[in-house]
């Protein structure tokens, strides 16, 4: 069985343990947002039950408990709430990937392409140590702009390995910024915008 079909099977059988009705059945969907013909899906309602953040908290643990996870890099600012949440489940720390000119010690970024200019996201330099293996993580997989940043960001420590996951992956949004391809990804919830 290859790598793919291995991280496929697990995904499988974490939902079928998980009440991925009561996530969907809670899950605010914002249509025309940001910008018109964009679904918009808010996991802040998510966030709120605590049944719904519990689901969660476990289908990414049980996701990633063996794996050798030593650090999540959780993405501003949503990824903040539930990776920092998965750190202390897994007992590992939490390191934060940051909006330019948001951390106060010397930094390490990351620039990536969006619809509509350029971005930057950074990492303090002491974050990532080369024997770590982090987990990034951040609310939504989309085009994949600011993800793929993000793992190439993790990627410039040359931490063991990487690996990133995402409480929803949007599947039917064009991949605009794919996340390289020796990257792990999984999601909780797998949905479409329409």
């Amino acid at each position: 069985m290859t790598s793919d079909s291995g991280i496929r099977l697990t995904f499988i059988m974490i939902l079928m343990d998980m009440d991925s009705n009561l996530l969907i059945s809670n899950l605010r969907k914002v249509p025309d947002y940001p910008v018109k013909g964009i679904m918009f899906f808010d996991v802040t309602t998510l966030f709120k039950n605590r049944k719904c953040f519990e689901e969660i908290l476990d289908a990414i643990c049980g996701m990633y408990k063996g794996k050798g996870i030593t650090k999540v890099a959780g993405i501003e600012s949503r990824g903040f709430v539930m990776g920092a949440a998965v750190a202390a489940k897994l007992g590992v720390g939490f390191v934060p990937v940051r909006k330019s000119g948001k951390l106060p010690a010397e930094t390490v970024s990351e620039s990536y392409a969006k619809e509509y200019g350029i971005d930057t996201i950074e990492m303090h330099t002491d974050a990532i140590e080369p024997d770590d293996v982090v987990l990034v993580h951040d609310d939504i997989l989309a085009t994949g702009g600011t993800a793929s940043a993000a793992v190439r960001l993790v990627k410039q420590f040359n931490p063991k390995a990487v690996y990133a996951n995402f409480i929803i992956d949007i599947i039917d949004i064009p991949r605009s910024c794919p996340i390289p391809s020796d990257v792990e990804v999984t999601s909780v919830l797998q949905l479409g915008e329409k």
